[in-house]
């Protein structure tokens, strides 16, 4: 896919991706998430993300809201361990508009006091409602096993001393300490030259003051193997097991992404899914995910089910998984799997929205950007040989820790 780059004086890129739609999309993205929270300020990534909404230096709460919306247009935000990320879609007279938006609520918000409160006890509802989902929390508390006594663990959201404990000095700090201009990307897909998204992406955001990256983020030790059970009033036993796995630069990468789509990812015909819930009816929700990090990542399996049959689907699982190590792949399947990850992400290119966000932070991670030629050359690059140490690696129930919430009674 064609696209162009542009780094202004102050480090921040632009990127623009050609499109003939009459809807553009872009996204703002900061190299910065829950990761770079100091321990007693968990969760202050994602109240920031909450806050820019409120008040800046020249809006209230309902001007920023309706300053896109007005327009038909869509504004949102996210944060995860890594990344803090403002988009929209909006119709193409509307880019130097959405543009300027994302200047003021990320570089010109004021984090009042009474914006503070009220969005505490927002957070602090959502921090309860989360935990009243079994099937969300038990993802990070399996996080924390994994990645025991570091920033990863956390959870995003933080707890609920931590979010009552922030104050505006943190947050203007932790702004200052983790924004850094050189990594930050405002990416933009719509129907316009090149030089037009220079023009008005340098308007907005070349006042920006210089703010360059120096400190390295520490990476995770190798957590010892952990099993844990929980009792909780629940109706239904959820089970999660998984490792810490490789990382966005390692060079299996692609080949564990592929095993994990075909284990357990996305369709009805993954192998979990069809030897554990199809053919013996145990496991209505029944999963794996691969989520590669800068410089880790981790691997999971997930499944919940009543808690009768928690032995005989983890003992179904790890057959499995025995199969897939003792059994190397043979040319023909591993072609098969590799033409079903390329179909799925050749399809996940119509998300406009996605495919942005996707290429700014590609343009973070790596420097560089694949066209989607290249990625599947990668994925039909890997071999049976990398696929066996993988699953060798990654599929020995040995180095699996596994977390167990159980129904009380």
């Amino acid at each position: 896919m064609e696209y162009n780059i542009h780094t202004l004086p102050n480090g921040i890129r632009l990127l623009h991706v050609p499109s003939a739609s009459a809807i553009s999309h872009a996204c703002i993205i900061i190299n910065s998430g829950s990761r770079d929270e100091k321990d007693e300020n968990a969760g202050l990534a994602h109240f920031i993300e909450h806050l820019i909404f409120k008040r800046t230096e020249k809006r209230n709460t309902n001007q920023i809201l309706n300053r896109l919306e007005s327009v038909g247009a869509d504004l949102n935000a996210y944060t995860t361990k890594e990344y803090t990320c403002v988009h929209a879609s909006f119709l193409n007279p509307y880019l130097d508009r959405t543009l300027e938006l994302f200047n003021d609520i990320v570089f010109h918000s004021t984090f009042p006091e009474d914006e503070m409160d009220k969005e505490k006890s927002v957070v602090l509802d959502e921090i309860a409602s989360y935990l009243d989902q079994p099937e969300e929390a038990i993802y990070d508390d399996f996080e924390d096993l994994v990645f025991s006594g570091h920033p990863l663990g956390r959870n995003i959201l933080g707890t609920t001393e931590s979010v009552s404990k922030i104050t505006q000095e943190d947050i203007h700090r932790f702004i200052k300490e983790n924004y850094h201009t050189d990594k930050i990307v405002v990416a933009v897909l719509g129907n316009y030259t090149f030089n037009k998204v220079i023009k008005v992406g340098s308007r907005h955001y070349s006042e920006i003051p210089a703010n360059l990256h120096s400190v390295s983020r520490q990476s995770p030790l190798k957590a010892p193997v952990v099993t844990k059970t929980f009792n909780k009033p629940i109706q239904q036993a959820h089970v999660m097991l998984g490792s810490q796995a490789y990382s966005l630069h390692h060079p299996y990468k692609t080949g564990l992404l592929l095993l994990n789509n075909l284990l357990g990812g996305n369709g009805m015909s993954s192998i979990l899914n069809l030897q554990i819930r199809e053919k013996y009816g145990i496991a209505y929700t029944i999963e794996s995910g691969y989520s590669p990090l800068s410089d880790t990542g981790i691997f999971t399996l997930y499944f919940g089910t009543d808690k009768e049959k928690v032995n005989k689907a983890s003992s179904l699982i790890f057959k499995e998984l025995r199969k897939l190590r003792d059994n190397p792949f043979s040319e023909i399947q591993l072609q098969k799997a590799k033409n079903k990850f390329i179909g799925q992400i050749a399809l996940g290119e119509e998300n406009r929205i996605g495919l942005i966000i996707s290429m700014a932070k590609s343009l973070i991670d790596y420097n560089k950007i694949d066209d989607l030629q290249t990625v599947f050359n990668k994925i039909q690059a890997v071999t049976t040989t990398e696929i066996g140490n993988i699953t060798n690696e990654i599929l020995d129930e040995s180095n699996l820790s596994a977390l167990t919430f159980y129904p009380l009674g």
